[in-house]
């Protein structure tokens, strides 16, 4: 499952090498931050159809705290605030974030199929999907170093939820990647677990392609 991670997670997508490198202009930089936020939105979603999928308290309550890392557990907190909160700090209006309407149909089509993963394939699978978390919280901490030196443009008050995510990524694998190795015990259960990492590393990657290919960006 590691190596999954470490040859197929989205940190060596072009897109992500040359914004890693400073290379991407502030149109491109918004127009990931705009199509990334719908992925973002859709987390909290997916792991509600993951959680009802448990039949023990215990998992749906440890489950749930991904929910409320997102959702927050009042208004103003959770991820997709600080996702906002980026947004606005990179000159994007939260409205238009909130709308969607600059959201590109293959980042759609991306989200919406693994949305659809978690809601229609076993526990296994959708926890499996979920083990890109073992390699996030490296490429958190070269976001963070990268929009400190490249993009200074941005406040740094922005870049609250890649720094979250750093903390959170590394318990969320663990938690994660204990269920999938007590749950696949058999050859087929390890090779569906591996495929599902596999699909998810590849809506992430067809996520950045979307965004990668298209024209402009967000004024």
């Amino acid at each position: 499952m590691r190596t999954v991670g470490a040859e197929s997670y989205h940190d060596r997508h072009p897109f992500n090498v040359r914004m890693h490198a400073g290379d991407l202009t502030p149109g491109e930089l918004r127009r990931w931050i705009t199509n990334r936020f719908h992925y973002q939105r859709h987390i909290p979603i997916k792991d509600a159809l993951i959680l009802a999928k448990f039949d023990s308290a215990a998992l749906r309550r440890s489950w749930l705290r991904r929910i409320q890392d997102h959702d927050g557990t009042v208004d103003g907190e959770g991820g997709i605030e600080r996702w906002l909160r980026l947004g606005e700090a990179a000159g994007i209006e939260r409205s238009l974030l909130l709308d969607g309407r600059e959201v590109l149909p293959g980042v759609r089509l991306a989200v919406d199929g693994y949305v659809n993963f978690c809601r229609l394939r076993p526990a296994l699978d959708a926890v499996a999907a979920s083990l890109t978390e073992l390699t996030a919280p490296a490429i958190m901490r070269t976001r963070i170093a990268a929009f400190e030196r490249h993009y200074r443009w941005i406040d740094e008050a922005g870049l609250g939820y890649f720094r979250g995510r750093i903390g959170q990524g590394r318990r969320d694998s663990q938690e994660a990647l204990a269920l999938v190795l007590a749950w696949a015990r058999t050859r087929e259960q390890q090779e569906r677990a591996m495929a599902a990492l596999t699909f998810k590393c590849e809506v992430l990657w067809s996520l950045l392609d979307a965004v990668d290919r298209a024209e402009g960006g967000v004024a």
